[in-house]
């Protein structure tokens, strides 16, 4: 899935949506230390009262919020799994109500199946359908633009903690009285999901049923088991993984020294590459591929050093980096510079303007500006310099 795709389908998740029906709600709430079930409740989604639908279509936004390859990641399922998920989810989506609420049973005790929860936890599921016009809608047009749509059916799973409820002194106005109150009732953690599911993946309004979205609960830091155990999800990479292979790679061929230019070539390359084929599927890049941006960025390698280090590094001389998780944001100031006397922050696209400069025997840092910098609000006095 592409960002598009995600956010288009997060977006749906607000209330008096028409484009959006979920139909049922099914949570399931698994006591701490356990791995049986507890409770489990099904029930159509439109009972709930407006308060109660905006608090998990807020949790369900949560679930699709995140960076690919950071918080999200799309996963290709195992083939030939035992009790494959696949399986089960695609039964769950095709099948009636009481079929969508077994199967979801079954995917529940693949979560809990020797792996208790240090707090008590609360599984929820829906199944839901949301429509996309195929047009735009024109004012001028005799035709609405609901008349045609995409129809996209989907299973949402979202996994959250619960936290103790409060203990608090209150004042009684009425009796003149101090009193101890303490709530017997765990709240749901709807904020942060621990963890969640999206199936099956979309692109472009087309459904992938060989693919699923995975949410993990922190940025690069995925639940393995989760994956390979519960989703059948085969082996991934994150993006900060990925940046670091590439760091590897490039240390294996050119050394662990860059001047700050070459860089910044290195990173206007490879976001080219990105923006080129921003409408299609993000860019990998293989071996041939960095050579070709080392290349254009003034350096001389050798093609077979290059498919050596990758297979040296991740034992798959065919392995393809994604652009994306390479070049950190182009245009934010996502580059931390660090030395003992200061810490600066640039953009990759401004690092054209960073030089390490000897000195009077003394190593700087030079950085090229348009105007006057600033310190604590006074304007800086330019220098001679070396002065």
């Amino acid at each position: 899935m592409e960002k598009k795709d995600i956010a288009g389908i997060k977006k749906q998740f607000k209330a008096d949506n028409d484009l959006l029906k979920i139909s049922d709600i099914f949570n399931v709430y698994i006591m701490k230390d356990s791995t049986e079930i507890y409770h489990a409740q099904k029930q159509p989604f439109e009972m709930l009262d407006i308060d109660q639908q905006e608090l998990f279509m807020n949790n369900f936004k949560k679930v699709l919020t995140g960076g690919l390859n950071e918080k999200l990641f799309e996963l290709k399922f195992q083939r030939d799994a035992d009790d494959s998920s696949q399986l089960i989810l695609h039964k769950g989506l095709l099948g009636g109500t009481d079929d969508w609420q077994d199967q979801m049973l079954l995917m529940t005790e693949k979560m809990i199946k020797d792996h208790p929860n240090e707090k008590d936890t609360v599984i929820t599921f829906i199944r839901a359908e949301y429509m996309k016009p195929m047009k735009s809608r024109s004012d001028e047009a005799e035709t609405s633009d609901r008349d045609a749509v995409y129809a996209h059916r989907f299973i949402l799973c979202s996994v959250n903690k619960t936290e103790e409820p409060k203990k608090e002194i209150q004042f009684d106005y009425i009796e003149k009285e101090f009193k101890y109150k303490i709530e017997v009732d765990p709240v749901i953690d709807l904020k942060n999901p621990l963890t969640g599911f999206l199936f099956p993946c979309f692109t472009n309004h087309s459904a992938d049923v060989n693919h699923i979205l995975y949410t993990a609960g922190k940025a690069n830091e995925p639940d393995y088991r989760f994956i390979e155990e519960v989703l059948n999800g085969e082996e991934i990479m994150t993006a900060k993984e990925d940046k670091a292979v590439f760091e590897e790679v490039i240390k294996n061929v050119v050394g662990d020294q860059l001047s700050p230019s070459t860089l910044a070539k290195v990173y206007s390359e490879i976001n080219t590459t990105i923006e080129e084929n921003e409408e299609e599927e993000s860019p990998k890049l293989d071996y041939k591929d960095v050579e070709r941006v080392l290349t254009n960025s003034g350096e001389k390698v050798d093609s077979e050093k290059i498919k050596e280090a990758f297979g040296l590094i991740t034992d798959n001389e065919s392995y393809e980096l994604k652009a994306s998780s390479i070049v950190p944001k182009y245009k934010s100031k996502s580059i931390k510079i660090n030395t003992k006397v200061a810490s600066i922050s640039i953009s990759p696209q401004d690092l054209q303007y960073v030089r390490q400069v000897n000195y009077d025997g003394k190593r700087c840092i030079m950085i090229e500006i348009e105007e006057d910098a600033e310190i604590d609000g006074f304007k800086m006095l330019p220098e001679a310099f070396g002065e």
